[in-house]
């Protein structure tokens, strides 16, 4: 048994200590705002924070997350977050996809710095993938959420 706290919310599971973050919040608990890409950690279509950092939650055995906190998309509950604002209003999404990935990202950028450079931006979001090519509006957005 496993007890994890997610979104602000403790659960107790009873699942393999080997199997994948990303299955358990899927799977287990019915949070299906990450999404699977590639499964080795390299698109960031899984992005969730723990302990406010962005991992990749397809690649991360669930026994490694115990006593830290966890927030997935689902869990942001500013939804006038400047950065969710912005992605509306730059029309980010194409196929929609990869955006809870990137907003995920985006989120931990702003959180740690304020007022991002686009070398800033593109490092930080270098390891999410968008197969839309969306990377430019992307850019643009958390630029407008962040000025």
């Amino acid at each position: 048994m496993l007890t994890l706290t997610i979104n602000d919310k403790e659960y107790t599971i009873d699942v393999e200590p080997d199997k994948p973050l990303l299955w358990v919040l899927r799977e287990e608990l019915g949070l299906t705002g990450a999404k699977y890409g590639c499964g080795i950690g390299q698109c960031g279509a899984c992005t969730v924070h723990v302990d406010d950092v962005s991992i990749r939650s397809c690649s991360i055995p669930v026994s490694r997350i115990g006593g830290k906190k966890v927030t997935t998309i689902e869990g942001l509950t500013d939804t006038n977050h400047p950065i969710l604002t912005a992605w509306e209003e730059e029309n980010v999404p194409q196929c929609g996809y990869c955006q809870t990935g990137q907003i995920m990202s985006a989120f931990a950028l702003v959180k740690q710095n304020r007022h991002p450079s686009d070398d800033d931006i593109d490092n930080a979001m270098s390891g999410n993938i968008c197969r839309c090519g969306t990377y430019y509006r992307i850019r643009k957005a958390i630029r407008k959420a962040t000025n």
